[in-house]
This record gives C-alpha cells, sequence and structure tokens, in this order.
C-alpha cells in the first residue's frame, strides 16, 4: 500500500519528532506538551515451585562436587594413603512450605548424599570422608508467629549465625548439619533476638538420623546447644551482634559445661566509601572435659573496594585462637571452635580450625562481569602455641603429635576460586589450593607440599 503525499508528510514528521523526544529536556510547564512514560522495571520471575498463592511452595537442589587431594592428610608424598585420592560427591534436596496462614509455617526437606569413586570409606568423618547418607529429613519445623514480632520454631532445622565462625550450616560438607532445636525469636524493625535449644543430628546411613534428645542415639553424650544471639542496626553504620553460648556435654573422663561470650560488628555497605571492615571477639570460661577452660578467639579485616573496572577489592585479615601451653596443668587455654563453617576462613585444604592458630591473609577478588567471580587468598600459617595440637578444619583431629620444641610456622596455603553463575538457579565453581609446607612439619617429619583442586555445579530452585 502507497501513502499519498500529505499522508506520508505527516508520518514522516511524527516518525521525526518521536526520534527528537528523548533528547528533548521536558520541564514542569511543558507536562500538559509532552507526555513521556518512565521506563517499566521488569517483573520478577514467578517461582514455577510455588502454589496456592504461596501457600505451597516446593525447592530442589542438586549439587555435584569433584575434588582431588594429594597430601592433604599426610604432607607425605612417599606414602600413597587413601586418602591421596579422587572423588565425585552429590546431594539431592527436595523441600516443601505449606503457609496455610501467616502466622503458621511447616517446612520438611529431604536430603540424599553420596560419595563415589574413593577409596576411603563412605562413613561420614571416617579418615577425612564426607560418605553417604541415603534419604533422611535434613529439616523438619513448625513455626508459630509472624516473621516480625515473636515466633517459635520446633523441629529439625539449621543454625547459621553472623559469618558462622562459631556456628554455621556449614553448606561447604556434602551432608551440611541440622540441629533438632526449639527457638524464639522476636523480631523488631533494626533488631532481632534468638533463645535457642539444641542438639547435633548425627548421621547414619539405612538409618534414621538423630540428635541426643532422643534416646541418646546421636553423639551419646546427652549435649544440649542452648543461647542467646542479638543482632542490631540501630548503629546504622555497621550491623552489631552479640551473643552467649552454653554447652553441655557429658564424657568419661568429665563432664563439658562451658560458656562462650562474642561480639561481631560487620560495616555497612557504602558507609565508608570504599572501605569495608569487619571483626569478632570470643571469650570462654567454665568446664571442658571436666577441666577448667579460660580460651579466646579474635578476628579482624579491613578491605578496600577500588573504582575501577571489574571492581577489584583488596582485604588483609587476621585470626588469633588460643591454644594451651601447659597440658598436663588440668586446665584448658585452647579456644573450642563449636560448629563453624571452618572451609571459608583457614585456607581451603582444610587443615586449621579456628584455635591454637596464628593466620594472616591477604586476599584479592575481581568481578569481570556480573556472572563471573575470581578470587585469590594467601595465608601464612603459626601455631600459637607449639605445646598445644594443630587442629584440622573439623577441631577435632589433630596433624601431628604435640612437639614442644618444633618451630611454629605450619606453612602457607595460596588458594584460587573462580565462580561463575550464568542463572539465578545455576552456578558453576572451580578451585584450586596448594599449601607450602612449614618449618613445625619438617620438625615433626614428613614435610612435603599438599594439593586440592576442585570443580562444582548447584542446581538450585
Amino acid at each position: 500500500m502507497q501513502l499519498p503525499p500529505k499522508s506520508l508528510n505527516r508520518w514522516s514528521g511524527a516518525m521525526l519528532l518521536a526520534s527528537l523526544l528523548p533528547a528533548l529536556p521536558i520541564h514542569a510547564g511543558d507536562m500538559g506538551k509532552v507526555s513521556a512514560k518512565a521506563p517499566v522495571a521488569p517483573l520478577p520471575a514467578a517461582n514455577p515451585l510455588s502454589f496456592a498463592d504461596g501457600r505451597i511452595v516446593f525447592d530442589f537442589e542438586e549439587k555435584l562436587r569433584f575434588e582431588y587431594r594429594e597430601n592433604n592428610f599426610d604432607f607425605n608424598s612417599a606414602n600413597k594413603a587413601l586418602t591421596d585420592d579422587s572423588w565425585l560427591l552429590e546431594h539431592t534436596r527436595l523441600g516443601v512450605m505449606i503457609k496455610p496462614a501467616t502466622w503458621f509455617k511447616l517446612y520438611v526437606q529431604g536430603q540424599d548424599a553420596r560419595e563415589f569413586g574413593s577409596d576411603r570409606p563412605n562413613v561420614p568423618g571416617v579418615l577425612g570422608a564426607e560418605g553417604d547418607d541415603t534419604f533422611d529429613f535434613r529439616q523438619a519445623y513448625i513455626q508459630i508467629g509472624e516473621d516480625k514480632g515473636l515466633s517459635l520454631r520446633a523441629g529439625r532445622q539449621l543454625i547459621s549465625y553472623g559469618d558462622e565462625r562459631i556456628l554455621g550450616a556449614f553448606e561447604w560438607n556434602n551432608l551440611s548439619r541440622s540441629w533438632d532445636e526449639a527457638k524464639l525469636r522476636y523480631e523488631g524493625d533494626k533488631w532481632w533476638v534468638d533463645a535457642f535449644a539444641a542438639s547435633l543430628v548425627t548421621f547414619q546411613d539405612d538409618k534414621l538420623n538423630r540428635s541426643d534428645l532422643f534416646d541418646n542415639k546421636g553423639l551419646g553424650r546427652n549435649q544440649v546447644l542452648s543461647g542467646l544471639y542479638f543482632s542490631t542496626t540501630g548503629l546504622d553504620f555497621q550491623t552489631t551482634d552479640v551473643y552467649a553460648l552454653f554447652l553441655h556435654e557429658q564424657f568419661p573422663t568429665g563432664d563439658s559445661d562451658f560458656a562462650t561470650f562474642g561480639t561481631r560488628w560487620k560495616s555497612a555497605p557504602g558507609k565508608f566509601g570504599p572501605w569495608d571492615y569487619d571483626a569478632e571477639f570470643v571469650a570462654q570460661t567454665g568446664k571442658v572435659k571436666g577441666k577448667d577452660l579460660a580460651a579466646f578467639a579474635g578476628h579482624a579485616e579491613v578491605g578496600y573496594t577500588f573504582d575501577a573496572p571489574w571492581k577489584p577489592r583488596f582485604a588483609l585479615d587476621y585470626d588469633y585462637g588460643s591454644g594451651d601451653g601447659n597440658a598436663a596443668d588440668g586446665k584448658v587455654n585452647t579456644f573450642q571452635n563449636l560448629y563453624p563453617t571452618n572451609h571459608l576462613y583457614y585456607g581451603y585444604v582444610d587443615v586449621f580450625s579456628w584455635q591454637n592458630i596464628h593466620d594472616v591473609n591477604a586476599s584479592f577478588k575481581v568481578s569481570p562481569c556480573k556472572t563471573v567471580t575470581a578470587k585469590l587468598d594467601y595465608h601464612m600459617f603459626w601455631l600459637a602455641d607449639t605445646n598445644d595440637a594443630w587442629y584440622r578444619a573439623n577441631g577435632v583431629a589433630t596433624v601431628r603429635p604435640i612437639t614442644p620444641g618444633a618451630s611454629s610456622f605450619a606453612g602457607s596455603e595460596l588458594d584460587l576460586t573462580i565462580t561463575y553463575a550464568p542463572k539465578k538457579w545455576l552456578s558453576f565453581q572451580a578451585g584450586y589450593s596448594h599449601f607450602f609446607a612449614g618449618s613445625y612439619l619438617n620438625d615433626t617429619g614428613a614435610s612435603s607440599d599438599a594439593d586440592f583442586a576442585y570443580t562444582q555445579m548447584t542446581i538450585k530452585f
């Protein structure tokens, strides 16, 4: 169809005016002459697993991680240990939240976790294995009360506070960590406080996972962890946490009954321009297996984000956990690391916890685009006291027998991590770590360097 000349001229003029409009300044007095619509933000994608107007919501997670480790346990390249190996870790999680009213919620999540291809036993915790745990309840709780105000949550659930240096869900582990717990919470506009009592769930393949709350079928030591945790943004330049935790456990040599008192400070984004900081200080007192406990730990970090492409951030941090100077004096000065996510902080080879340690770390991170992040860490480690042991990431196993005369320098570690998240529900991660053996290892036995590498894929809805 060919437009008449007059129509063509009107059409061409309209198109010219439309092309000029975005460049024309619009003043308040011109609003009656020209009207322009503000861009409308796209609506968030609907959750495909949400039904009945959000009263029933399913969630799903599939994670696969391939790991390679060499000399991570004995630092001895001449010995081919069961732990010098590679393996595939996999878990599947399926959960459902039912919320018939704003003040009532029921949540249940199952998990099936497996370890494939390793020479070590597929039993959780044996020779560092993450092991098998066929489909079982990871979470199962009810919540009564609104999210704001007073609420009660009871049942199997996760415990995660602050940066997880003391209490964390330990998501790096293929099984993670859950608790049988009752928690009372009150949440205001700028603060919240939790009061809780809980017992750790232990994993048993082909059996129902249990805690000490049920006929001592968990750890078997009548364990109860209770506490108060308070957090506020009342100081607008930081988040401030204060907590008091109490652990009771029974052992043949004597009971453990000790308190952990701590505070955490984390700067609010942008309040100090390109600078940021976080710190946490913790003290402990009471009894550990019948012995008097007095221990301390501290963390401090400062970071700077450059105003440049890729958003480079450089940070320095220092971690200290006290050690015990005399194992025979009937007293304990080793900091008790409780139930943290240590993998995040003291080297990805996982040979340190927040106890009997000096750790100085320099970190550099860049984001070439929104979907990619690369991070490089360099740690230098010393034992706080060579009269105490070198404790692995689980806080229980030790690297070498106590050797008082050895050098305190344990070694250094380089960690490279790259994360790619092309979709909100899909992410990939790869990492390589090298541990450079220090003079402490040379003074106490084999002193080979150690390597750790992994690739990971996570699908999560």
